[in-house]
């Protein structure tokens, strides 16, 4: 693990990617978080994000075993665990248990985040951070349902849900390491499928927190993703923008 920062708060934060997934729908010829997006693989401006947030303490990816991709330097501000399960929660857990066997307590704080979303901004990183670091349960940026759903059966429209009161769920999502991991354990012991922590927490009756996100921070998904997330970014990085924020560094 890498070693805690000095600026590190009275509490402690984690920020746990899980990095083992396969973005079948992506249909990329390598794992879609791995593809290049704005000349970087699309992880790293993930991972450049977190480390722009002093706030947290230390940041590990979970990647499936035999993964040597990310090579991580000692003076990398991040540490790879190859213990990536089955499903994102698998992972998740399993990331969990890494950082309470390297010295994590079970009332730190995790954000886990999508190495997917590579347009999260450190801005909105300690936003969910402020409103979360006091909160009982914890919380998820997310955003208020802005279209109409539409409920299918067999290609056609079943139905128009109500869309007031929905929200859409990104990540990073905040919870308490010892919390959360309970929660994914009793949701595995169950036999349900969890797509998000949030629901894990959920599960077991507790009421997460609802932090407003971006538009921005989308989940890069589908092949004609790539092309809007390089576009946000090659924004981001052009000189008028510079000039106006600062952006976060970048690793290779």
């Amino acid at each position: 693990m890498t070693t805690v920062r000095s600026d590190a708060p009275n509490f402690r934060i984690f920020a746990l990617i899980p990095c083992a997934g396969q973005g079948s729908r992506a249909a990329t010829a390598q794992p879609k978080q791995y593809e290049s997006v704005a000349g970087q693989p699309m992880v790293t401006h993930t991972l450049a994000a977190f480390a722009a947030v002093t706030e947290i303490t230390k940041i590990l990816v979970v990647v499936c075993s035999g993964d040597g991709f990310l090579q991580p330097t000692a003076f990398a501000p991040w540490a790879v665990a190859d213990c990536g399960g089955v499903n994102r929660a698998d992972s998740v857990q399993n990331g969990l248990q890494a950082l309470l066997a390297n010295g994590a307590d079970p009332t730190d704080w995790v954000l886990v985040h999508d190495a997917a979303r590579c347009l999260i901004t450190p801005d909105q990183i300690r936003r969910l951070i402020v409103l979360c670091a006091e909160d009982a349960v914890g919380g998820l940026l997310a955003l208020p349902l802005a279209d109409t759903l539409k409920a299918e059966v067999n290609g056609r429209v079943a139905s128009t849900l109500p869309r007031t009161g929905r929200w859409l769920a990104q990540t990073p999502q905040m919870f308490r390491i010892g919390s959360l991991h309970d929660a994914l354990v009793a949701v595995a012991q169950s036999g349900h499928e969890v797509t998000d922590e949030s629901s894990a927490m959920e599960a077991i009756g507790l009421q997460p927190q609802l932090v407003r996100g971006s538009s921005q921070n989308f989940k890069v998904t589908w092949p004609e993703d790539f092309a809007l997330a390089e576009a946000i970014l090659a924004l981001r990085q052009s000189p008028t923008q510079k000039s106006t924020q600062k952006s976060p560094p970048t690793y290779s």
